[in-house]
């Protein structure tokens, strides 16, 4: 008889979850994607780009703030619904019905989980894309320099290291400009500087060419081979053709590169791997050179390492899409569970390419006393090569997992404290946001410069927030009976009741 029941409260406990966790979502994600266009509306306006690349690169950058905002909003729906349980003395009524803390927690950790997962899948499957399609948007935008661009009072570089222009008004609506000084820096022989008092600028029909028209003013020369001649020439009107500005927008079709953060686990996986075959492979060369000076010191017959192939795996390499390039080799369960996958959606033809292993020839043995002194150093680049790899891995599964953190560290805090309300929501939040994700920089760095593992450097804050979490539920557990003031006095007093004391000892 007691089974409806239990599946009674479990709904009714994931339903009080539901519309905070929406609108947490939706507000957190909305919040960071205003800071972002008030950041970067004002240059991408300024660039002449047509209203739909503006539109893409922001929406672009919805998965990211998606990836960050998602544990966070987990953490804001467990405290808003916990304390209002709390609040009105649901939880008291629970717990003298025989329903444990344990028994409450378990359809949170379960929806946290379900998550969580979704969480792992979007970092995983959806943010690599993402990334990458934004990352060679926004290269193609740099590669745009329209007339807007150009600044008042400013010296700007219109030819990288060739030409350069100021003015002193820069009117877009016209194109005109006003007290102009040009820096021709084009011919090395020769540097021109050009004035004028006024002019106007137009692009040829393709984009490429930019056309001055100068007004009154004067060109003054000086030739490298002759400084002591100055040349000084007044004009009424002056054109000049710059060539090679490039004011067209074009999109890249297809760009291979991808960086660690536009790589699945799966792919990322394989780098790491190949990473340690570099080091694998240095150390053996070192082993062999070594080998080989020795047996010819000696004068034994000259050492010949084997050829040594890769076993059923391919080079590594960032070209096509990731998926497929997961396909390859995969590394752990949940990589062969996405090949699985891959196999059902992906061409045959793709995955018959993907499956051929390499050969792999041995390097020629270097038969040099020191032979062994750049060991070390290819050791070393290969491994920080892979902890590169092995951090963003790790924090990919590190934020999915924040989930279920958040969850266990929220639900004691909101008992404990019942009469926080709104109030203790945001603040909890965002103390503990700012110490998690600035763990999660903090430890990115170290991570990647090999001072600690990419699983610590990663996982601490994970840990921390744990141990943290557990330690409340126990407390909690230990008080049992109904829930008991609970403000911000208290919370307070159980944060910094313990300087008074310390001071009277």
């Amino acid at each position: 008889m007691a089974r409806p029941t239990v599946r009674i409260l479990s709904r009714y406990i994931l339903r009080q979850h539901l519309q905070p966790l929406g609108f947490a979502l939706a507000a957190l994600t909305c919040a960071m994607l205003v800071n972002q266009v008030a950041k970067q509306f004002g240059n991408l306006v300024g660039k002449g780009l047509p209203w739909g690349v503006i539109l893409e690169v922001f929406v672009l950058t919805i998965p990211f703030i998606v990836a960050m905002t998602l544990p966070m909003a987990v953490l804001v729906a467990v405290l808003y619904a916990f304390s209002h349980l709390a609040a009105d003395n649901e939880v008291t009524a629970m717990k003298a019905s025989g329903v444990s803390i344990g028994r409450l927690l378990a359809p949170v950790l379960g929806g946290a989980t379900l998550v969580g997962v979704i969480a792992l899948l979007w970092n995983d499957q959806l943010l690599p894309r993402s990334n990458h399609v934004l990352r060679t948007l926004l290269v193609d935008i740099q590669r745009k320099k329209p007339t807007f661009q150009l600044k008042e009072q400013v010296i700007n570089e219109v030819v990288p290291g060739q030409f350069f222009l100021r003015a002193a008004r820069i009117d877009p609506a016209s194109n005109k400009l006003k007290d102009v000084t040009i820096y021709d820096l084009e011919d090395a022989e020769r540097r021109r500087i050009i004035t004028a008092d006024s002019g106007r600028m137009a692009y040829t029909p393709g984009g490429t060419d930019l056309y001055l028209t100068l007004l009154d003013g004067e060109i003054e020369e000086v030739k490298r081979a002759e400084p002591s001649q100055f040349n000084r020439t007044f004009y009424g009107t002056n054109r000049i053709k710059v060539v090679g500005v490039g004011n067209t927008f074009e999109k890249t079709l297809e760009d291979t590169y991808r960086g660690d953060r536009e790589m699945t686990i799966c792919a990322m996986a394989q780098v790491v791997a190949q990473a340690d075959q570099d080091a694998q492979r240095a150390r053996r060369d070192a082993h062999d050179a070594v080998v080989a000076d020795l047996r010819r010191l000696i004068r034994l017959a000259p050492y010949a390492p084997a050829a040594t192939t890769t076993p059923a795996t391919q080079p590594i390499t960032t070209e096509g899409d990731p998926l497929r390039i997961a396909a390859a080799a995969p590394p752990g369960l949940y990589c062969r569970a996405l090949t699985t996958l891959a196999r059902w959606v992906l061409p045959a033809d793709a995955q018959a390419a993907a499956a051929r292993p390499a050969q792999v020839p041995s390097p020629p043995t270097i038969l040099t006393p020191g032979a062994t002194a750049a060991v070390e150093q290819r050791v070393r680049a290969a491994r920080q090569r892979a902890a590169i790899y092995e951090v963003e891995i790790q924090k990919k599964l590190a934020i999915s997992a924040a989930c279920v953190i958040f969850a266990v560290l929220g639900v004691p805090l909101a008992i404990r404290y019942p009469r926080g309300g709104v109030g203790l929501v945001i603040g909890t939040s965002l103390a503990v946001f700012s110490v998690y994700y600035v763990g999660l920089i903090g430890g990115e760095e170290l991570g990647d410069r090999l001072v600690v593992s990419p699983f610590m450097a990663m996982w601490t804050p994970n840990l921390i927030f744990a141990a943290v979490g557990l330690a409340l539920l126990w407390v909690v557990r230990r008080e049992g009976g109904s829930a008991h003031g609970g403000d911000w006095d208290d919370l307070k007093h159980a944060l910094l009741g313990w300087l008074p004391r310390r001071r009277r000892a």
